[in-house]
């Protein structure tokens, strides 16, 4: 099975954006795709999808309820289908609250003698594989904030895999420098290898220093196997419409441009470089 996190400590670098896009091109090679969304902000997939999930109830199930061991009824009903052949565990207003719900959950099971048993940082895991995820898709990505925390710990601990967009600037290099002290830290807290299946450097421009920032990304050892340039006005489209970006250029552009093309065939590309890693 095929499980990465969408992660950038930067934001506004096109992160659910190009999750989006992924997600639609692996479903578009074939495989069974499924999407959690753990980001509580409106910057989510949940909103670019425009997905009519009860955010705002608090008396809906929802991913939370499963973490902190409170469902309200089976992890299946929370899972939505999208019309771009993927589906989606849409985000909840509850997540504002993770870490607290977490850390209550928490006392609760060693009040009760079974806190070794639970671990606040690897619910998401755990709650998965009990639901029989790994048997149901083929690919699994979680989007999380970009925001160390619980949220980005239990993706991060469910798929043990990161795809990382970067912006090419020196901003953008710090993101990258706190994001290698960040994995260090998992890896030590989950005990487990966290493996970088790509870089994806996003708004490439032609100034020598973002071909200077492109090279150190992958002399630092990530893989980035396309750069995408520049491209605010198709992925402020996705927004603006609540769709990928291949939906946005097939149904709201009213003509060809070749240049949003080539964009739409780099991530399709990426998601094939990407599924090939997993298999070897």
């Amino acid at each position: 099975m095929l499980t990465y996190t969408t992660y950038s400590e930067a934001g506004g670098v096109g992160k659910s954006t190009i999750g989006a896009a992924l997600l639609e091109s692996h479903s578009n090679h074939g495989l069974d795709v499924l999407a959690i969304d753990m980001d509580q902000q409106n910057g989510s997939l949940t909103y670019l999808l425009d997905i009519d999930a009860p955010r705002d109830d608090s008396q809906a199930d929802n991913i939370v309820r499963h973490l902190i061991d409170r469902p309200k009824g089976s992890l299946e009903d929370l899972i939505y289908e999208t019309e771009y052949g993927f589906d989606l565990i849409p985000s909840h207003n509850m997540l504002e609250s993770l870490e607290d719900l977490l850390n209550r959950a928490q006392q609760m099971a060693d009040d009760l003698g079974e806190g070794d048993d639970f671990d606040p940082y690897d619910r998401l895991r755990q709650v998965l594989l009990e639901s029989g995820v790994p048997q149901e898709y083929d690919v699994l990505v979680v989007d999380p904030p970009a925001t160390a925390g619980p949220h980005l710990y239990n993706a991060v601990s469910a798929t043990r895999s990161l795809v990382i967009p970067v912006e090419p600037t020196g901003k953008g290099m710090q993101s990258v420098l706190g994001l290698e002290e960040l994995v260090d830290g998992l890896q030590e807290r989950l005990e487990a290898e966290i493996g970088v299946l790509s870089a994806v450097p996003n708004g490439i421009g032609r100034t020598s220093d973002q071909d200077r920032y492109l090279t150190e990304i992958r002399d630092r050892g990530y893989p980035a196997p396309v750069a995408i340039r520049e491209r605010s006005s198709l992925f402020e489209g996705c927004w603006d419409q609540q769709c990928t970006p291949r939906y946005y250029v097939e149904e709201h552009r009213d003509r060809r441009r070749d240049h949003e093309s080539e964009t739409l065939d780099k991530i399709d590309r990426l998601a094939t470089e990407i599924e090939e890693v997993s298999e070897q």
